[in-house]
C-alpha cells in the first residue's frame, strides 16, 4: 500500500501496544510518520500549540486516543479536544482503542461527533489497514 497519510498520531500510555501499532504502521507502509503522547495533557498541550500557530503540516489526519492513561484520561482530552479542534481547517478523524468492553464507554464514545469509531484492543492489522485505507478514499 503506497501510503497517503502524512501523519498519524497515538496517544496511549501502554508502550507495548504503542510499539506493537508502530511496527504494524511501519511495515505496512500505511503512513509516513507518527507521533506518540503517553497522556491526554502533553497531547492536548500540542494540539493547543500547532493549533494556534496553524501549522497544518504537524497536524495529524489520524488519532489514535486511549481511554485510561494518567495525568489527563482519554475523555478529558475529548472534551477539551473538541473545543479547540474547529479552530484549524483540517480534517482530523479521531478513534478510541481502548481495553474497555463496557457498553456505557462504547455507547459514550459514539454519541460524541468528534469520534469516528470505538476499537477494542488488540486492533488487528486488519483493523489499521481498513482505517487507512478509509482515510485516503
Amino acid at each position: 500500500m503506497n501510503h497517503k497519510i502524512g501523519l498519524a498520531c497515538i496517544i496511549d500510555d501502554d508502550n507495548m501496544y504503542v510499539s506493537l501499532v508502530k511496527r504494524i504502521i511501519e511495515a505496512k507502509n500505511l503512513c509516513q510518520n507518527i507521533m506518540v503522547f503517553e497522556n491526554g495533557k502533553d497531547a492536548l498541550s500540542y494540539f493547543e500549540a500547532i493549533f494556534t500557530s496553524l501549522d497544518k503540516k504537524n497536524i495529524p489526519e489520524i488519532i489514535f486516543l486511549d481511554l485510561n492513561m494518567p495525568i489527563m484520561n482519554g475523555w478529558e482530552f475529548l472534551d477539551n479536544f473538541t473545543k479547540i479542534k474547529n479552530k484549524i481547517g483540517k480534517i482530523i478523524t479521531l478513534y478510541i482503542v481502548s481495553s474497555s468492553i463496557n457498553p456505557v464507554d462504547i455507547e459514550r464514545a459514539k454519541n460524541i461527533n468528534t469520534v469516528k469509531d470505538y476499537l477494542i484492543k488488540p486492533v488487528t492489522i486488519e483493523d489499521l489497514e481498513a482505517i487507512f485505507l478509509k482515510q485516503t478514499l
